[in-house]
């Protein structure tokens, strides 16, 4: 039990923050391209208690990482509102605004590489063991989400990225998609597929930050 309570006191601030600054980021964006509707509900703020969902935000990725034997870490966050009607110029902006997000976790794992990075410089103390375990946590999180966005699949920010890109007409058909896009990913989540397709991914970017930071592998 002990341990337990120390794993999630270890995860819940990185997995809490990837998920909710996220979802900001969208807002951020959004705001910058012309749709104010994030701010305007008051979700572009770093405060996770306007973006925390219980079950998403929480649960999920706590079980996840308690529980997991290699798999994709999934979560989400309250949706920030994004009327993409409202960009200055819709279907170009739609790209930056989906890409916010993934840009925000990259953010956050080079963050805690160099977290993970001063706390093997310093002195070995009480805290350095901890700092190394959240830091490795903060890392492996943000690249999970990111790369997981970034998959082409609607309603996730890699398919609303290619939607921006393809041409009008097939934008359209490819945009109709996203109704069906949570089952999809469901499904290839719970078979292994994702994990498959994704991982490789994940292990390029995450030796790539390791490389940058020359942390021990």
């Amino acid at each position: 039990m002990e341990s337990l309570i120390q794993t999630i006191a270890i995860a819940a601030l990185p997995v809490i923050f990837a998920i909710t600054l996220h979802e900001a980021a969208h807002g951020y964006a959004a705001r910058h391209f012309g749709d104010p509707t994030a701010w305007q509900e008051g979700r572009i703020t770093a405060n996770p208690l306007k973006h925390i969902d219980l079950m998403g935000t929480i649960i999920v990725p706590i079980a996840i990482l308690l529980l997991s034997t290699g798999g994709i870490l999934f979560g989400w966050a309250k949706p920030v509102p994004v009327n993409f009607a409202r960009l200055r110029e819709p279907k170009r902006h739609m790209l930056w605004v989906a890409a916010a997000g993934p840009a925000a976790n990259l953010a956050m794992a080079l963050f805690w590489a160099a977290v993970m990075k001063l706390a093997w410089l310093l002195p070995l103390n009480f805290f350095s063991l901890p700092m190394v375990r959240m830091a490795e946590i903060g890392m492996a999180v943000n690249v999970a989400l990111m790369v997981l966005n970034l998959f082409p699949l609607p309603p996730l920010d890699g398919g609303r990225i290619a939607v921006s890109l393809l041409p009008p007409r097939a934008a359209l058909r490819y945009a109709q998609v996203e109704r069906f896009g949570f089952p999809i990913l469901l499904l290839l989540l719970f078979t292994g597929i994702l994990s498959a397709v994704l991982s490789p991914v994940m292990h390029l970017v995450g030796g790539l930050i390791e490389f940058i930071f020359q942390l021990p592998s």
